[in-house]
């Protein structure tokens, strides 16, 4: 089943979705409907083929009943307004909220490749650097990197990041990538994430030293939060991390790699509620 966000057209994008479970199992209108709460069992075979439509307050619940999270989830919300609009100034800011969260999920999900991948800084940062420096040899796309990798490290890593569908080879040492991004399935690792993660927190603390302040920005603040103060936060920064990548994706003409982190983490342990002398 292709990616939601190669749909225009929410009924579509719902049909498909009820035509791959069926092809795979037992799965039926009723079964659709019940998963998303829905009493009648025919309500969206209805919407399906345009006799009904889908309402804002369904919407989450039939997202949820597609196993869709995240961005994809979001975007359905979008694909579902756009579908249902009637004026065109309306249709035209969904449509612009679609393609936003397209372009900035244009991703590569990676499972069985992941371990290696995320093993090492080595991998994401040669990924995006390779593509920069067409005929360029192992040697001199290692001299490039700030921390040290050998030429025949690099010569490994481009091999695999061919095979694993990360870069596409153009010619003789001229590389393309196949995807401007790169995620993790949260499901499948976990433990490489966190594992990268941590390398690439250690090259910050190294960057802070190593680098003057004209070619690196690092800030932070210490700050006291409750829960609600600290979903919002985290919402925030999400938001901002997507809209880091979505100006990256803007340029063409690229020529270094860099890498941003967002950390947010507990200082002390939450205070109970009682006096203290």
């Amino acid at each position: 089943m292709r990616p939601i966000t190669e749909y225009k057209d929410y009924r579509l994008f719902m049909q498909d979705f009820y035509d791959y479970r069926k092809s795979h199992g037992a799965f039926s209108w009723r079964e659709f409907c019940k998963l998303a709460g829905f009493s009648s069992p025919n309500f969206l075979k209805l919407v399906c083929i345009g006799q009904s439509k889908l309402s804002k307050i369904k919407i989450p619940q039939v997202a949820k009943a597609m196993g869709l999270v995240g961005y994809e989830s979001e975007y359905f919300a979008h694909l579902v307004a756009f579908g249902n609009a009637t004026k065109d100034s309306v249709k035209k800011a969904e449509l612009l909220e679609m393609e936003r969260i397209a372009r900035e999920h244009k991703v590569r999900v990676v499972d069985s490749d992941a371990f290696q991948y995320y093993e090492s800084w080595k991998y994401p940062v040669i990924r995006e650097l390779a593509p920069m420096m067409p005929g360029a040899r192992p040697r001199d796309i290692a001299e490039e990197c700030k921390e040290y990798v050998s030429a025949e490290e690099v010569r490994d890593i481009l091999a695999f990041l061919v095979k694993a569908g990360f870069l596409k080879k153009n010619g003789d040492k001229v590389y393309s990538q196949t995807e401007q991004t790169v995620i993790g399935s949260p499901e499948a690792i976990p433990i490489a994430i966190r594992a990268m993660h941590k390398e690439m927190g250690n090259m910050a603390v190294r960057a802070v030293d190593r680098y003057n302040a004209s070619e690196r920005f690092i800030t932070g603040a210490t700050l006291g939060v409750c829960e609600e103060a600290y979903s919002r936060i985290v919402e925030e920064v999400n938001a901002c991390c997507k809209k880091v990548v979505d100006i990256a994706n803007e340029y063409k003409d690229l020529n270094q790699v860099y890498r941003i982190n967002f950390q947010l983490f507990p200082c002390t342990g939450k205070v109970k509620e009682k006096k203290h002398a």
